[in-house]
């Protein structure tokens, strides 16, 4: 007697040509893979990419001085621009302030994301996530202008310094001759503050990610051991914390680089970066030295991102 066994685990094929393409996609994952990636790849590689590529070619070219029409000829005179004081202080001033505004931004998010890490607990964590996030849903200009009048000279900072009899306080910080100026709203203290509030989520949350990896066993062990917190800090809190106050000093670094619109309304007179690549391209109409600017940034990431990469950074993120 012979059995007939059929096999109902194979279904049969689907008519039409979305029945076809779907057997296609199942027998050959590949493809359905080749075209999901393609349409963000070419975004990726024509818009992004190109787009930099067209940049980084712009700055070998030149501007004619006679005629301010751009000399299509191979040429390093552009980046050799960037060498004379006037612009080397450009990007000199554009790096100190954000190495400046990265580290300030650590101290001030590491106990903060330290207290969200290892007692934030139910409800207040999700107080601090809000905290830490709600400036980031308003409008980048609004918390820029709000700013602004929070530290003009007649602003609510001010008053509240006349409050407490420090405004004599205030005035000392303004003449010193670098970070002061007439008020903090024209400062470069001004865009220190207004560059650490802006950019401080960015930190906060690496940090905390990294902390939060951190077994609480660690710090027991180093108490029983006889460490103070002190030592526990310095021997095992901040090297496992390292990789998230890294990657959260990609941000920092990163967006304090590029960024021309803080400066533009809070700050003085003095260029950053972002100000001189607007300048040199639609003021002055000198792209070349606008792309040569453009690169500074792109160089100094490139290598501050393969350091971070050695350290761990991607791991944070």
């Amino acid at each position: 007697m012979s059995t007939v066994i059929t096999d109902t685990s194979i279904l049969a094929r689907r008519g039409g040509l979305a029945g076809r393409l779907s057997d296609l996609f199942w027998r050959k994952p590949g493809i359905l893979l080749l075209l999901m990636l393609t349409p963000p790849l070419l975004w990726l590689g024509i818009i992004y990419l190109g787009s930099l590529i067209a940049l980084l070619l712009q700055s070998f070219f030149s501007i004619d001085d006679f005629s301010g029409l751009i000399n299509y000829e191979f040429t390093l005179s552009t980046y050799r621009q960037l060498l004379i004081p006037s612009n080397f202080d450009i990007i000199l001033r554009t790096v100190v302030m954000a190495v400046m505004v990265t580290l300030a931004s650590a101290v001030i998010a590491f106990p903060i994301a330290y207290y969200a890490a290892r007692y934030a607990r139910g409800k207040w964590k999700v107080i601090f996530y809000l905290g830490v996030m709600l400036p980031l849903w308003s409008s980048y200009l609004v918390k820029i202008y709000a700013w602004k009048l929070i530290l003009a000279k007649e602003g609510i900072l001010t008053w509240f310094l006349a409050k407490l009899h420090l405004l004599w306080l205030l005035d000392a910080w303004l003449a010193l001759p670098v970070v002061g100026g007439s008020s903090l709203s024209i400062s470069y203290t001004g865009t220190f503050i207004v560059f650490i509030y802006v950019w401080m989520p960015f930190m906060i949350l690496p940090i905390q990610a990294a902390l939060e990896r951190v077994p609480g066993n660690l710090i027991e062990a180093s108490a029983d051991l006889g460490g103070n917190p002190a030592q526990t800090f310095r021997f095992v809190l901040f090297p496992l914390a390292l990789p998230g106050i890294i990657a959260g000093s990609i941000f920092t670094f990163s967006l304090t680089l590029g960024d021309y619109i803080i400066p533009q309304i809070i700050g003085s007179s003095r260029l950053f970066i972002g100000q001189a690549v607007y300048a040199q391209q639609g003021t002055a109409g000198n792209i070349p030295l606008a792309a040569a600017f453009s690169v500074v940034p792109i160089v100094i990431m490139g290598l501050y991102l393969w350091m971070a990469k050695r350290q761990g950074a991607f791991d944070a993120l």
